[in-house]
């Protein structure tokens, strides 16, 4: 099938803007392919060093026989239940390197927190910053310089892009990504919603709220729904960094550690096919594949920002619009929570990523042509794993038709002809919204404005019934310079409530609504931010707002005239002096200083 035109102008478009950085990216990547291995190049007390607690076998296979070495970065802690898996992994991973002539160490371990546990805390605005800290803590685990290969043990939000951003630093290493997989099915994210709807509007109290929830988010697993983590997931399948089909089969299943083993003797390669760097793998056109990935399943706002992020650590440049242009012609294929009622485990029943990409590729909407971690390229993830009887090893079948059609369908009959996402343009900035979920009635929203400097001052306005009317509630001092730019989750049920009143609402703010943004419209990530002498910060309660995701646009409905005589007003002293202080954000002052904007990425680094 041919590209689709609109595919091939945007990453033409990327590729022409991103030359410069993307050529000095690639000679760094050359220049570190010509060194010797580290066991050749290191001193010999280095040598010692980084292999003195090794078992002596696998010593000897090291230093003497010069075997690969693969080096393992891993999430793993037992407080985010989709991580928890990864406490074997090692010990499993080693077992199999023994078996096929390779050593496999441990490099080291980053952090991952959980936003599930932060939402609506000071931790929450830790976030976002947590991914740079991780691409960090990647660098300094790969810094040993003894690695042929990486492994990538990892799944959720921040940590998915922070892995990714500190292994294509080391972009000359071939890496893995591997996955651990959801959690089986509970209560369902709807029934969890409408609990806790109930709970903002005090119909239930907290052991009914604790018991839904509870009921949702039940054992060793990713979350169910298909928020920022199972979109990593979706974007990683899609990119062809991961073992064919393995994202979504869950923790424990018999084919689990087969998949896990699988991904060593990928980062190994064989004698027919040598796994590529990752550097040279993660080109315009991988990138391109995984936007198109995100927009085609109604994925998580937050990649608006990592994936920005994730170019720049390869060389290369994307915006918003580029996101937008892709929008307007890729389809929609997939309706899981929140855009839809199906869970990540349904949507894997029906199809999941394979199906996708089969669909999507087929219809000229991604690139063919690029190269992946397997052999047989982009069309290997086209296929589903099966354990084969009487085998240690995985072979794989095609994808057949979708065995659900509420949940997946194919290109010639998308749920929608275009994405799920728009980019909003107009005098309060630049800004996106998430439209998949949002009932077509609600696109354009008109409204006079309550400003808020923080989530709880809504919180408060909407329990004391001051919001019970048409409104468009903006938000501000929630951009990556203000306070790291936490999610703004916690808003959801009060705003769905108003909404289900059968009120005119909606969010605009310079913060995050996760990847869990769902039936409410929310103009977010706007930029520039308030803290930055942005828009938002001269807006005034009462001021008529007009969000259209159909034009694309967020306006004040002031005249140019009196729009650009308004003063911007100063973040609120109480704010300033409180942001920052408490959980240990005060270590986190520099990066909140010099933080990109959101369409930059967000990135404290650059």
């Amino acid at each position: 099938m041919k590209l689709h035109t609109t595919i091939a102008r945007v990453t033409e478009r990327i590729r022409l803007r991103s030359q410069t950085t993307r050529s000095a990216y690639l000679a760094n990547i050359e220049l570190a392919l010509q060194r010797q291995p580290g066991v050749q190049r290191l001193g010999c007390a280095n040598v010692a060093h980084a292999f003195a607690a090794l078992p002596g076998q696998d010593k000897l296979r090291l230093v003497e026989q010069r075997a690969p070495n693969i080096g393992v970065v891993t999430a793993y802690n037992d407080m985010l239940s989709a991580h928890a898996p990864y406490q074997l992994y090692p010990d499993l991973l080693k077992t199999e390197a023994r078996k096929l002539g390779a050593s496999v160490q441990v490099a080291g371990a980053v952090p991952a927190m959980c936003d599930g546990v932060t939402q609506g805390t000071p931790g929450m605005e830790l976030s976002l910053f947590s991914r740079d800290v991780i691409a960090m803590a990647t660098a300094v685990s790969l810094s040993h310089d003894v690695f042929a290969g990486a492994l990538m043990l990892g799944v959720c939000d921040k940590i998915v892009p922070g892995l990714l951003i500190g292994a294509l630093q080391f972009g000359h290493l071939p890496t893995v990504f591997v996955p651990a997989g959801p959690m089986t099915s509970g209560l369902s994210n709807g029934e969890k919603s409408k609990v806790r709807e109930k709970a903002a509007q005090g119909l239930v109290g907290r052991s009914e709220l604790l018991a839904a929830e509870s009921a949702a988010y039940h054992g060793v697993g990713t979350c169910t729904f298909y928020g920022t983590a199972n979109s990593n997931q979706m974007l990683l399948e899609a990119m062809g960094l991961h073992v064919p089909g393995s994202a979504f089969v869950n923790p424990g299943a018999v084919m689990r550690d087969a998949l896990t083993r699988e991904a060593l003797h990928t980062v190994l390669g064989n004698a027919d096919f040598k796994c590529p760097p990752i550097g040279q793998l993660v080109d315009e056109r991988c990138l391109v594949n995984a936007m198109v990935a995100l927009l085609a399943t109604g994925g998580s706002t937050n990649h608006l920002i990592h994936w920005v992020a994730v170019a720049r650590a390869a060389g290369m440049h994307i915006d918003w619009d580029d996101f937008s242009e892709l929008s307007g012609v890729v389809p929609l294929l997939a309706r899981v929570y929140p855009n839809g009622s199906a869970d990540v485990n349904q949507f894997q029943a029906a199809g999941g990523p394979g199906y996708v990409i089969r669909e999507l590729l087929d219809a000229g909407f991604m690139h063919a042509d690029v190269r992946t971690v397997r052999a047989g390229g982009l069309r290997d993830y086209t296929q589903l794993p099966v354990a084969a009887s009487g085998s240690a090893r995985l072979t794989w079948r095609a994808i057949e038709d979708s065995k659900d059609d509420s949940v997946l369908r194919p290109c010639s009959k998308p749920f929608s002809p275009s994405g799920g996402l728009k980019l909003l343009l107009g005098n309060l900035g630049r800004s996106v919204i998430k439209i998949s979920a949002v009932p077509q009635d609600r696109h354009v929203v008109e409204a006079p404005c309550r400003v808020f400097d923080s989530q709880e001052a809504l919180h408060q306005a909407f329990a004391a019934g001051e919001l019970n009317r048409d409104v468009i509630c903006v938000v501000r001092w929630q951009g990556p310079q203000a306070n790291g730019m936490p999610e703004l989750h916690k808003l959801t049920p009060p705003m769905a409530v108003l909404q289900g009143k059968g009120y005119q609402v909606a969010l605009v703010t310079d913060g995050r609504m996760s990847g869990a943004s769902g039936k409410v419209p929310a103009a977010i990530h706007v930029s520039p931010e308030a803290a930055v002498g942005g828009p938002l910060a001269k807006l005034c309660d009462g001021d008529v707002i007009r969000l259209d995701a159909h034009a694309g646009s967020l306006q004040v409905l002031l005249s140019e005239q009196v729009w650009a005589a308004r003063l911007v007003q100063p973040m609120p002293e109480t704010l300033r002096s409180a942001n920052g202080v408490g959980m240990g954000r005060e270590l986190f002052a520099n990066m909140r200083r010099n933080a990109s904007s959101a369409e930059e990425g967000a990135c404290s680094w650059l």
